[in-house]
């Protein structure tokens, strides 16, 4: 195997960038966010499929078109968003001074976040596992075989702890790289500053579908985390946590009851199905409850369609990532994708 020699002992480099309980309470965000007449959203510096801008300097993506649909079920128009590009280090500080409204930023669910860090996530909008992408030129097929390597790895993350994890059990050593984005971890390890990267299994298929020579790199077979990925808010706020969490529900739901972009405003003038009506508000008074309109959910579909619509313009297997959807898939059809009940 050609790998770089390991030039030390095994560091587990840039833990949490902040620490202890930052739960500074912002009460009244859905306030705040109406009287701004904007949604400040926190994204990630530039990664294909979640998170990126097009020719136009436009943002796109699956994390990006989270963040229009909570824009439009709260102020009713989808391009009322600020977003804020933060890397793995800036995006907790960002969202506990009050810089940010919501963070839609590949990041994982932990418990630590949830509660050492004071935030909220409000559902998981993608399941993913951490796995390494390598040049086939090193001869292996698995990430049992790392002993020795240099691994690239983004600073504040799980995946350095999962990495450090992974490397005890299966008695590795390896030498850390560490870089700060996904944009540059892809250039450290094409200038082969490292032997291997690792990071999201989705980020690996971003990062891959990005190189000229994508049929010279492999992703290894071994998934070694569970990284439920979704948005997040500062803890102390329930009414908006509450209206970020049924945002993502009701796109979810929208699938499942089969409420698309293109069919929303007329099944929004009622139907036979009750569960439709109250998610679209028909009946009942779910906006009420939220402190929204009626239409809130209405909007949120009709930004970028239900959840698969959005999975499958930017991550399904028609796009440069093609992934399947898998864990993610509704659990209907086999996946663990779930939304309470809107009633």
């Amino acid at each position: 195997m050609k790998v770089k020699l390991l030039t030390g002992v095994i560091a587990v480099a840039g833990l949490m960038a902040i620490g202890g309980n930052t739960n500074a309470a912002h009460a009244a965000t859905l306030d705040d966010v109406r009287a701004a007449g904007v949604l400040n959203c926190g994204m990630n510096t530039g990664l294909p499929g979640f998170a990126f801008t097009d020719d136009k300097g436009n943002w796109q993506g699956f994390d990006v078109a989270y963040c229009k649909a909570l824009a439009a079920a709260v102020l009713g128009d989808p391009s009322k968003v600020k977003y804020v590009s933060l890397t793995g280090k800036q995006r907790f500080p960002a969202l506990a001074s009050g810089e940010i409204d919501v963070l839609s930023r590949n990041t994982t669910w932990t418990l630590s976040r949830d509660v050492d860090l004071g935030f909220t996530f409000v559902g998981v909008n993608y399941y993913d596992g951490q796995g390494f992408i390598g040049r086939k030129a090193l001869g292996i097929t698995s990430a049992t075989e790392l002993d020795g390597a240099s691994i690239c790895i983004q600073t504040g993350t799980t995946t350095e702890l999962n990495l450090a994890d992974f490397a005890r059990d299966n008695d590795i050593s390896y030498e850390p790289v560490p870089i700060e984005t996904n944009a540059e971890a892809r250039a450290a390890y094409e200038a082969e500053r490292c032997d291997v990267y690792t990071t999201d299994a989705s980020g690996l298929a971003a990062t891959k579908a990005t190189f000229d020579d994508a049929q010279n790199h492999m992703v290894f077979p071994e998934i070694i985390s569970k990284e439920p990925l979704g948005p997040l808010v500062r803890q102390g706020d329930d009414q908006w946590a509450d209206i970020a969490r049924w945002t993502l529900n009701a796109l979810i739901s929208a699938e499942e009851l089969g409420v698309t972009k293109a069919n929303v405003a007329e099944l929004a003038k009622g139907t036979d199905n009750p569960e439709i009506n109250r998610m679209l508000g028909s009946e009942g008074s779910t906006g009420e409850m939220l402190g929204l309109s009626k239409d809130w959910a209405v909007n949120a579909i009709a930004a970028e369609g239900n959840y698969a619509e959005m999975f499958d313009k930017y991550l399904g297997p028609d796009t440069a990532l093609g992934l399947e959807r898998g864990l993610n898939a509704l659990w209907t059809n086999g996946g663990i994708l779930y939304s309470p009940p809107i009633r």
